[in-house]
């Protein structure tokens, strides 16, 4: 029975997808590196390393051995019997092997020439799955902030109201920072896409003077390409890549965040769409949770600590060292599927938001004008100068708090500030709408850069 979480056969859906997971589960990831055996046999024999009629059989072994059940007992017995991570796996496949043809099966090559190509095939897969969720999360988010454009709401500062904004001005800088998000996957693909074949310390001794030609061949054959120079102590485009799922993540908890607390019933601002029959308790029946919020930060949480744990493998010794380069077998398959879940939950929750803009200019309402301070303020400076005109508008806002009196009253009873400002001019600076500034008008902004750069979105991508 499955040990691990993101296996369950209950809980798996909320730590990965169907998608992710049937990129990373035991039987596709070891049918794909048996394709990359496949490959490797076809290429050696184009250059003459190995017999035609043997690779061939190879190959054909390769794409039709069946993975049932006890061919991974048959395998998982070698492994445990040998401490060598793919001995059982070679031994189980040259027994299927026809004839001699197995002596040349898995020929040269090693671990962690098949592993780190396994894993630039399956980064690419998750890649354009991440890209596609992102681009759909940036559509949710930009139609959210063309509704909203004037809808205002609290601006928020240490926790506590400041001045008001629009709900499409906060929902336009989470769609900037979506977009970035997208820049940085189109940014680091063409340092993805690298195949690995080194032989025992890089120098491809094994394969003779044709060791270049055979790269060629083999990572054209699986859509890759062939390396500068070896990769196997130089981790860091797969730390790189690993820290870009970590943004990534993190942009979706800050979403996730914002709407755990706007949900809170003495905000309700914003909540995540209901879906009938979901249950936020089983002792308090009236609750209806930020499910899909709270969650987000949960997974956030696990890929920053797996990214923690991966750039441990940025420093390596000499030129292999399984203690750096094993920790990526365990937090790969756990950091994509998570992130993969995180930006589908995250499209999820934006595509299904309820938003209450009565409730926003309700919260605002109740602070009694105080949020409406700085626009006093200001316009008093036009006349008395900044300085002087903070005093007044402070000491007159505190006497307010203290009398619990709204400030629009306190500040039409203070000769002081009346001198300057008449009665038209006051109401006004009262208006919430008019206290958003230029909120509406960078939503405009946002949504003229958006379309442009989407229209773009397919341009230079390798």
């Amino acid at each position: 029975m499955p040990t691990h979480i993101s296996d369950s056969l209950i809980y798996r859906n909320s730590w990965g997808t169907e998608e992710t997971r049937a990129i990373f589960d035991d039987v596709p990831r070891t049918r794909a590196w048996l394709e990359i055996l496949a490959a490797l046999a076809e290429a050696q024999a184009e250059v003459g390393l190995i017999p035609a009629e043997a690779a061939r059989q190879v190959a054909e072994t390769c794409r039709t051995v069946s993975l049932d059940e006890a061919f991974f007992d048959e395998v998982r017995q070698g492994f445990e019997a040998t401490n060598h991570s793919t001995l059982g796996l070679i031994r189980a496949m040259q027994r299927r092997c026809p004839g001699d043809s197995g002596e040349w099966f898995y020929y040269g090559t090693t671990v962690q020439d098949v592993t780190d190509t396994w894993m630039m095939l399956v980064i690419g897969r998750v890649w354009e799955i991440v890209l596609r969720d992102l681009r759909e999360l940036e559509g949710h988010l930009l139609r959210l902030a063309e509704q909203h454009r004037d809808t205002v709401m609290p601006g928020r500062t240490h926790g506590q109201q400041g001045v008001p904004i629009t709900f499409g001005f906060k929902v336009a800088v989470w769609a900037r920072e979506v977009r970035r998000h997208v820049q940085r996957l189109k940014d680091l693909r063409p340092r993805l896409g690298v195949g690995q074949l080194a032989g025992g310390v890089g120098s491809l001794s094994s394969y003779g003077p044709r060791g270049l030609e055979l790269q060629e061949r083999f990572f054209a054959r699986l859509g890759l390409r062939p390396p500068d120079i070896v990769w196997n102590t130089a981790r860091d485009v797969v730390i790189e890549w690993f820290q870009v799922l970590t943004l990534i993540t993190g942009s979706a908890d800050k979403f996730g965040q914002e709407v755990y607390n706007l949900q809170r019933p003495e905000i309700g601002e914003v909540s995540e769409g209901f879906v009938p029959g979901t249950v936020g308790s089983i002792t308090m029946p009236h609750k209806r949770n930020p499910e899909i919020a709270e969650h987000l930060g949960t997974l956030a949480r696990l890929v920053r600590h797996n990214t923690a744990l991966v750039a441990e493998s940025q420093v390596h010794d000499h030129e292999r060292d399984g203690r750096s380069w094993k920790v990526e077998w365990v937090a790969l398959a756990e950091t994509c599927m998570a992130t993969a879940k995180s930006v589908a939950l995250t499209k999820e929750m934006i595509a299904n938001l309820q938003v209450y803009p009565e409730r926003m200019l309700a919260n605002l309402e109740a602070t009694q004008g105080f949020v409406l301070s700085e626009a006093v303020m200001l316009a008093l400076a036009g006349h008395v100068g900044k300085q002087t005109a903070h005093t007044l508008v402070y000491e007159t806002a505190m006497q307010a708090h203290e009398a619990g009196r709204p400030l629009k009253e306190a500040i039409l009873d203070n000769a002081a500030i009346r001198a300057h400002l008449s009665t038209e001019e006051m109401e006004a600076l009262f208006d919430y709408r008019q206290a958003a500034g230029l909120c509406p008008q960078f939503v405009d902004r946002v949504l003229a850069l958006s379309r442009r750069e989407r229209a773009g979105d397919n341009e230079g991508i390798l």
